[in-house]
């Protein structure tokens, strides 16, 4: 989300709060058509339009949303590739000019006097040190400008010290004391400066690479799209438009093995669909008339035609991929460690290089000066903490998209961290237990109502319900051969059921707690009642005028995984809690049946947010799972929320984690990859962390006086480059850990 000052709309961040300008309360809004917000990855709260450089750390900004273009937006990796070749095709004769006379066979000195010599080196240093490097300085500049001292300001102040004194040295060696003289001569580094900006680019582009694989999910994703849509004109006429221009209501007509483009409704015909992208299951799914159809999936051998109901991004595939974006771009609480090291570490490590050169010019051998400045190089070139701060989120990046693959959509960073800390799981019933497409299984009457009459006003009272036993009923008194009643004044009552008027009489269909509410003595069907929910059925009464008029019993089953997955999270350690607005009965068959822990029973949505709230009070670390709009509250409230991916888009947006296949073995699958994505951080973080204690003393110059072993700049380079490739090859290894 992104949020802009009314007065003045140039104003745009990502967290809600005041405007820099005016004070005035930020608003929600969206990016300007035609216009692509870009945001650092290591920074996600930093958002701009267009491209450019993060004013935090100097990282090039990414776009917010991927283009689906093989390897994406891939300008900044062109432009340090070129950077690269050329200060390499620079850098080799440079360093064979500088220390030829180390090579067996004919020295360099025999051909190049040592005024040549260093000229040489100038000339080939100079383009490598201005065009080549020419990235770093702007990004030190404006790292000192912001006052955000960030590895560039490293880089800039190492290479131009470097280069500028080696400049000075060899148009102006006159100016130089003893203390910088070897043998004479005031020793040049420009060798050191070329290499280190040829390594720190080799660096960048590996870095760059590899980050561009971490939005491979993402592109999968888009690769599913349609491009086009037939288009069924009012004339009757078809047409092939461009799938933007398709709009809501409009009817398309899906072909044999096309994809289909967008989310919507059967309207004619009828044919098998591939919804693997969704479910995962790879068989397919017959649809007809009425039934509803996911925009992306692959249609079988039939033909159909559907009314256009959810386009661009309110398609479910939309949804999946900003989802997957966000989440990318969300930063874990464990990032607030790797922000405060680096809010000090930069300042320190100057300090630290000024301490250096200082020790050495003061204390260190002839010629004193030359080694002060060059460890003092070698301090700020292998303390950039680049490393430190791709940690973090190039794991979050990783864990998401290959979470996304298998079905897993996390919301932010924050949700993979809380997860693998959740030690109680609470789960709805319906739907999330169980399929949540129950089926009619008894009608039941009382008094002098029939069972026909019974299943006909139940049914008209349902045509007003979205609950899931609505259908049940509806589709029993279809294949009964029944036109539901006429029903007026319909009333749905949350958490007991529905009533209205049926031939001038109030009727009322619900559980027990709704009769007793009404006042109806429904004492004759209990017994038989019990019975059904023994056999774990849900059971729902019918009242007219105030009498008990039936019953109608409906068996929803467990799904075929429900029992594995159960089984998988009490392996994990993790306690179970059904919360239900079902009968004790009925729940407690269900949960005797699957081993769950704990169940509650006549839960309404208010209950489950207060059970929710007991268990969070009682020490524990709660995830809820659920599918219903009933269950959203508790979804908010729990540390972790869980959705089906077949449940309700209110359930969905309440969730930190939906599960697209609404498989409830994914639970104990997220959780694995919550684990091992804060493994592989803590690995990183602990990586980046060691190099850099280690480095930086062996740099400065600690173990001379016992070793002898003084670190080379261009070594210092070399490994600050592979530190952070070191850390984004450990996240990459998410992709195959994570299946």
């Amino acid at each position: 989300m992104t949020y802009t000052c009314p007065m003045h709309p140039e104003v745009r961040q990502t967290e809600p709060g005041s405007c820099p300008k005016c004070g005035m309360a930020l608003e929600a809004a969206d990016p300007p058509r035609n216009e692509t917000e870009y945001t650092c990855p290591m920074h996600p709260e930093v958002v701009r339009q267009g491209p450019g450089e993060c004013p935090k750390c100097g990282m090039a900004l990414e776009p917010r949303r991927s283009s689906g273009e093989a390897g994406g937006d891939s300008t900044e990796l062109r432009d340090m590739s070129r950077r690269f070749r050329f200060a390499a095709a620079l850098s080799v004769p440079l360093l064979f000019v500088s220390m030829g006379d180390m090579l067996p066979g004919a020295p360099v000195s025999s051909f190049l006097s040592p005024e040549a010599k260093r000229m040489a080196e100038l000339a080939l240093a100079t383009p490598v040190c201005l065009w080549s490097a020419w990235p770093f300085y702007v990004r030190a500049l404006a790292s000192l400008a912001n006052r955000s001292l960030n590895m560039f300001t490293l880089i800039g102040l190492g290479v131009s010290v470097a280069y500028l004194y080696s400049l000075v040295a060899s148009l102006f060696p006159g100016l130089f004391p003893a203390s910088f003289r070897s043998n004479g001569e005031v020793g040049v580094y420009f060798e050191a400066a070329g290499s280190i900006v040829t390594l720190i680019l080799l660096g960048q582009v590996l870095e760059l690479r590899a980050r561009s694989r971490t939005s491979q999910a993402i592109r999968q994703l888009l690769d599913l799209q349609a491009t086009t849509a037939r288009r069924i004109e009012e004339d009757g006429n078809e047409v092939d438009v461009p799938l933007e221009h398709v709009e809501h209501g409009d009817r398309l007509r899906v072909r044999p093995g096309e994809r289909i483009p967008v989310d919507g409704e059967v309207l004619e015909g009828r044919s098998s669909v591939d919804e693997s992208m969704v479910t995962g299951e790879s068989i397919p799914v017959e649809k007809q008339a009425g039934e509803s159809v996911i925009g992306s999936t692959v249609n079988g051998p039939g033909s159909f035609v559907m009314r256009a109901e959810k386009i661009g991004s309110e398609s479910l595939l939309a949804r999946i991929v900003d989802m997957v974006a966000a989440a990318q771009r969300s930063r874990a609480p464990i990032q607030k460690l790797a922000d405060q090291v680096s809010a000090w570490f930069v300042p320190s490590v100057i300090l630290i290089a000024l301490g250096t050169f200082a020790a050495w010019s003061l204390i260190g051998p002839e010629p004193a000066m030359a080694h002060a400045l060059i460890n003092a190089i070698a301090v700020l070139i292998i303390a950039c903490p680049c490393a430190l701060g791709l940690a973090t989120p190039m794991s979050i990046m990783v864990a998401t998209g290959r979470a996304a693959s298998v079905g897993i959509l996390f919301r932010d960073a924050e949700a993979i961290e809380t997860l693998c800390e959740v030690d109680t799981l609470v789960v709805d019933k319906t739907g999330t237990l169980t399929e949540g497409r129950p089926a009619l299984a008894s009608v039941e009457a009382a008094g002098d109502f029939g069972e026909e009459e019974v299943l006909a006003i139940a049914a008209g009272l349902e045509k007003g319900s979205e609950h899931p036993l609505a259908a049940a009923i509806l589709e029993g008194a279809r294949k009964w051969g029944l036109q539901p009643a006429a029903i007026e004044d319909f009333e749905s009552l949350t958490g007991e059921g529905i009533r209205g008027r049926w031939q001038g009489k109030s009727c009322a269909l619900g559980n027990r707690s709704l009769l007793e509410h009404m006042g109806v003595d429904g004492s004759l069907l209990q017994e038989r009642a019990e019975s059904q929910r023994e056999q774990g059925r849900t059971v729902v009464f019918l009242s007219v005028d105030g009498k008990a008029a039936g019953m109608i019993s409906v068996a929803d089953p467990l799904k075929e995984s429900t029992p594995q997955a159960i089984d998988a999270l009490h392996r994990a350690g993790i306690r179970i809690l059904m919360l239900t607005g079902d009968s004790e009965t009925t729940a407690r068959a269900v949960a005797q049946q699957l081993g769950i822990d704990e169940v509650r029973a006549g839960m309404k949505p208010d209950d489950k947010a207060e059970a929710v709230r007991q268990e969070q009070a009682a020490g524990r670390v709660v995830a809820m799972a659920g599918d219903g709009v009933n269950d959203a509250p508790a979804l908010a409230l729990a540390q972790v929320g869980i959705a089906m991916g077949t449940g309700t888009d209110v359930a969905m947006e309440s969730a930190a984690v939906t599960l697209v296949k609404g498989d409830l073995r994914d639970i104990a699958r997220a959780r694995r990859i919550s684990r091992l994505t804060m493994r592989n951080i803590r690995q990183n973080l602990v990586f980046a962390f060691g190099y850099n204690a280690a480095g930086v003393p062996v740099a400065a110059g600690l173990l001379y006086p016992f070793f002898g072993i003084l670190l080379s700049p261009i070594l210092a380079a070399g490994a600050m480059s592979f530190s952070s490739v070191s850390v984004i090859g450990n996240a990459l290894r998410l992709r195959t850990a994570i299946d």
